[in-house]
């Protein structure tokens, strides 16, 4: 909030208080001493009363009078019926003073409360009109139709500073290149894209990707979200998008980031009652503005979304959105750079090696690795030390991957021991299972998101794609806990629940997705693509019939049963290492590669 808000508000609790206060004059009453008509009487027959004056009230008899009495002394008394005190006074030859029947103050009591709402009315007029100038720029109250695109013409992040997405930005040059020189396109009859939809997982670096061709191209940058166009006023949406391509004519070259376009831009006339109408006719007004800019009128539209499989496909023609960027998630290489740009402003530590924790980081987005070193540096600072150690980012690579250690937690002695028998279940496996390990640590500490333990694997190596020998492998791994807890206890817990589902989920999706089944045959049973409310038809048929439904159960029921058999066997011919290995998760809590590897040499 400003500083004109801050005056408001500072007027405005002045003119409270002083309401308050003429409230409370207006209410109180002069009681001064309290008197009674006793006291009234026997004065009358002491003779001490000098005066009497009577103030009657508009509620007629009712009244008060004002006691003169000797010595200077004024006494006030209020009476139900000021005839009758008249009478009282005459028997002693007492002569009261009658004042008017005060009229009604019209002002008080009409046009007061009346100026007080108006008076209010205008503060708050005053204060939305205020707040949105500070929000937007120098908006108006009930300006919903204009845009609210942030325009920034800065370039304080360039390609130079984006890491690990080497394909992406040698796409997004072209456009850069562009912008700095449309002629050169434009000689040879090129057209240049109209549109560039980012698409990838979320923390990947789609939205910076943007910024940095912004920045690279020195052009306007206009950015918005796609909820900012979606009101609960009908036609509100459309009329911002019009707005902001209105301005980005006006600041050609220039470009239009919209992020997160899925919330508008998803499939027309789905989901429950047809769809939403303020949302599609933002949809049709921005598919109009799109088509309705010349060729190389020099305004790029770039999108960003995760979710691409539920966009419109008239979006997604050629002269809206002609290119589409997918933005993947780093490999080896990148991750190393990606953390080299994140450790810049940090002071790191003689053992910390970048190289080692790309390697062991696969899968992690980019997001993900700023998050990484962060939690480190705030684990040094809880340390009390002033640069990263490569144990703060061990322990910080543990709590965003499996989350924080809840070490105050009391836990029995026999959960304890169940709990070290099952994770030793899953590292057993992790460690025989030549493509899901190795292990890097064991713990039988309970961790924030409600598990009792963890076995936390180190992916050596990024895969580009799964094979049907590693998803076995997988689920065989995720029913080791439960098959030790079998073997040991002659019991079963409810602690395998997420492991069971986590196999299930595995089983089904290479019966039903990726036809990895003999007996089912290569064929798409998946029907998650047609969810309601995610973009597809509330109303569609199953693709199969019953009897290939109960196929497709006894075909994922058969592949649990085979990979239950086998990791049993596995655990059986390790039974001492399980054993080993629970007895030293229950005397140091937490295991690390080496300890848990030298089990086996042993």
């Amino acid at each position: 909030m400003g500083k004109g808000a801050k005056g408001l508000n500072l007027y405005f609790v002045i003119i409270l208080i002083l309401l308050l206060v003429t409230v409370w004059v207006s209410t109180i009453q002069e009681k001064g001493d309290s008197y009674t008509r006793g006291e009234l009487v026997k004065q009358l027959e002491a003779g001490d009363v000098v005066n009497v004056e009577i103030h009657p009230n508009a509620q007629v008899p009712t009244g008060s009078l004002d006691v003169y009495l000797k010595g200077g002394y004024v006494k006030t008394l209020y009476v139900s019926d000021v005839v009758e005190i008249q009478s009282l006074l005459a028997g002693y030859n007492i002569d009261p003073v009658v004042e008017d029947v005060p009229q009604e103050n019209w002002f008080l009591s009409d046009m007061l409360p009346i100026l007080l709402i108006i008076i209010f009315g205008v503060f708050m007029f005053v204060m939305v009109n205020a707040q949105n100038a500070n929000n937007s720029g120098g908006g108006k109250m009930m300006n919903f139709g204009k845009s609210r695109a942030r325009l920034s013409t800065g370039g304080e992040v360039t390609l130079k500073d984006v890491a690990g997405l080497q394909e992406e930005k040698e796409d997004l040059e072209e456009i850069v290149d562009f912008l700095k020189d449309p002629g050169k396109y434009t000689k040879v009859g090129a057209r240049i894209p109209k549109g560039v939809l980012l698409e990838g997982a979320p923390g990947t670096g789609k939205t910076m990707l943007a910024k940095a061709v912004a920045g690279e191209a020195k052009v306007p940058f206009f950015s918005i979200s796609g909820s900012d166009f979606v009101e609960m006023f009908v036609g509100v949406g459309a009329s911002r998008v019009r707005d902001l391509f209105a301005d980005a004519k006006k600041n050609s070259p220039c470009i239009v980031f919209i992020d997160e376009i899925d919330a508008v831009a998803r499939r027309r006339g789905t989901g429950m009652g047809g769809g939403h109408d303020e949302r599609e006719q933002t949809l049709n007004q921005l598919l109009v503005e799109m088509d309705g800019f010349g060729t190389n009128e020099g305004i790029i539209v770039m999108a960003a979304t995760n979710r691409v499989d539920i966009l419109d496909p008239a979006i997604l023609r050629p002269g809206r959105f002609d290119r589409k960027i997918s933005v993947q998630s780093p490999d080896v290489g990148g991750r190393e750079e990606i953390l080299k740009v994140h450790a810049k402003n940090k002071p790191l530590g003689d053992d910390v090696d970048l190289k080692q924790i790309a390697q062991t980081t696969a899968g992690f987005t980019g997001a993900d690795l700023e998050n990484l070193l962060n939690e480190s540096a705030i684990q040094a600072a809880r340390c009390n030390r002033s640069y990263i150690l490569q144990d703060d980012i061990k322990k910080s690579f543990i709590k965003v991957g499996i989350g924080a250690e809840k070490k105050s937690r009391i836990i029995s002695e026999k959960e304890k021991k169940i709990t070290a028998y099952h994770e030793a279940g899953h590292a057993i496996l992790f460690h025989v299972l030549p493509d899901v390990g190795p292990v890097y640590t064991v713990s039988i500490i309970p961790t924030e998101l409600g598990a009792a333990g963890y076995t936390m694997p180190l992916p050596e190596r990024d895969e580009m794609f799964n094979t049907k020998g590693r998803m076995l492998q997988d689920i065989m791994v995720s029913l080791g806990g439960r098959i030790a807890e079998e073997i040991i206890f002659d019991d079963i817990t409810t602690g395998a629940s997420s492991d069971i589902k986590k196999a299930t989920k595995v089983a089904r999706a290479m019966v039903t997705r990726f036809g990895m089944s003999e007996n089912i045959g290569v064929i798409n049973y998946d029907e998650n693509d047609n969810e309601v409310f995610i973009g597809r038809d509330l109303a569609h048929t199953r693709s199969h019939s019953e009897a290939v439904a109960g196929a497709i159960d006894a075909e994922v029921k058969s592949i649990i049963d085979d990979c239950y058999k086998k990791a049993k066997d596995i655990i059986m011919q390790n039974e001492n290492v399980l054993h080993s290995c629970a007895k030293l998760l229950l005397e140091k809590e937490k295991i690390n590669r080496q300890e848990f590897e030298a089990l086996f040499e042993a």
